[in-house]
């Protein structure tokens, strides 16, 4: 009598049209589960609607899948057992109602973006390490850049990246599979965590990940760092590091978590920074005066082509009297969107993009698939995956 599970409801508030394959796929594997969705314009200043969502939509709901929006307070949503975000992280809502006065499970996204972000993050490397900017310019202009000869000198000085050093600060997901795709040129790599990994169990990744991609054993790195405080940070940062990607998610410990005394560690290689994280994480004045340094050191040996075609690659391990970072490849700033007047935007050896890397056909999908994961977890008695400590704010 009144076999099979209770009935329950999952309400979905994103962005853009209703993603019906993926709800009847829902409704397939779970059909006791009854599914609204609820479209919700954003504006151009990332996380907010144009409009509030009414307070009673939430009622009823068991579940909830959403970028931003929110119940007003635990009153809103008796029946809220679970809320899954479509993004990596959850510092954008850290300061509501729902993250600070309940404990209502909270799961991210975290995994999904790490195919396309690793290509953005090797598509921006390369970019500057091969001058595309320079081979671009020869094309516009219709010339067989041969007759170039300080064009042609930048590219014969230029470094591979075999033997290259990739430091990863936060290998998660995204930086597992920068640094799976690293190793395959030649890379090494060596990861820095918030707690330590003595073990080989402790190496292993826990969260959803997009089958063949990143380190699942944690076996690439050549070493592991850990720590939370700055004598530590500094010590991973003095590795000798020719390209730092930074991974980590924005809490209150990591706001200006690089600054002027990061870089100039980091000068000892003129190393080139990547940051797809979150903008505060970097101090932006102290990272344009360190791209500043270099160029300015550099100049000389430039042909005045502007941004990736001026800064050579010759291997500074002979030579470690010029000071700075070589370049940066920012997908995220402090603020957004990055003011038409910042100078961020004319810093030397400097790729900005508009907070994009995440992007793909796949996004979307892969968002449901943790859900999922997930709700066949729960329906099994078993732990969830991707959950928020809110203590830790990731």
């Amino acid at each position: 009598m009144g076999g099979g599970p209770k009935s329950e409801h999952l309400l979905v508030i994103l962005p853009f049209d209703s993603p019906n394959a993926l709800l009847d796929r829902i409704r397939h594997n779970h059909p006791h589960i009854k599914i609204t969705y609820h479209q919700l314009g954003f504006t151009d200043t990332p996380w907010k609607a144009r409009f509030q969502v009414p307070p009673e939509i939430f009622e009823d709901a068991t579940f909830l899948i959403t970028l931003s929006a929110l119940p007003p307070s635990r009153k809103d949503c008796p029946k809220l057992e679970l809320i899954h975000f479509t993004s990596a992280g959850t510092n954008h809502i850290a300061d509501t109602p729902i993250y600070t006065d309940t404990k209502i499970p909270l799961t991210t996204s975290s995994g999904i973006h790490g195919p396309q972000i690793a290509e953005w993050v090797l598509m921006t490397m390369l970019t500057s390490s091969h001058h595309y900017a320079l081979l671009h310019r020869w094309q516009n202009n219709h010339r067989w850049g041969q007759d170039d000869k300080s064009g042609v000198g930048l590219l014969r000085n230029l470094h591979d990246k075999v033997g290259q050093r990739l430091g990863v600060l936060g290998y998660g997901s995204i930086g597992r599979q920068v640094g799976n795709v690293s190793k395959s040129m030649g890379m090494d790599v060596i990861a820095y965590t918030a707690r330590p990994r003595t073990t080989p169990e402790s190496k292993h990744e826990t969260g959803f990940r997009v089958p063949g991609t990143g380190d699942p054993e944690g076996k690439i790195p050549s070493a592991w760092y850990s720590g939370t405080d700055k004598n530590d940070l500094h010590q991973f940062l003095a590795q000798d590091i020719d390209h730092l990607l930074v991974s980590v998610p924005l809490t209150k410990d990591t706001m200006h978590l690089l600054g002027e005394e990061e870089f100039e560690i980091l000068s000892k290689r003129n190393a080139f920074v990547t940051n797809i994280s979150r903008g505060p994480i970097i101090d932006q004045p102290a990272l344009i005066a360190a791209l500043k340094a270099y160029d300015a050191h550099t100049a000389a040996m430039a042909d005045g082509g502007g941004a990736f075609a001026i800064a050579p690659e010759a291997d500074m391990k002979a030579d470690t009297s010029i000071p700075g970072l070589k370049g940066a490849a920012l997908d995220v700033t402090d603020p957004e969107p990055l003011p038409k007047d910042d100078p961020l935007w004319d810093a030397p050896n400097c790729i900005v993009t508009p907070h994009i890397s995440g992007l793909g056909s796949a996004y979307v999908d892969r968002c449901f698939q943790v859900f999922e994961v997930n709700l066949d977890r729960r329906e099994k008695g078993e732990k969830l995956i991707n959950v928020v400590d809110r203590e830790r704010g990731y």
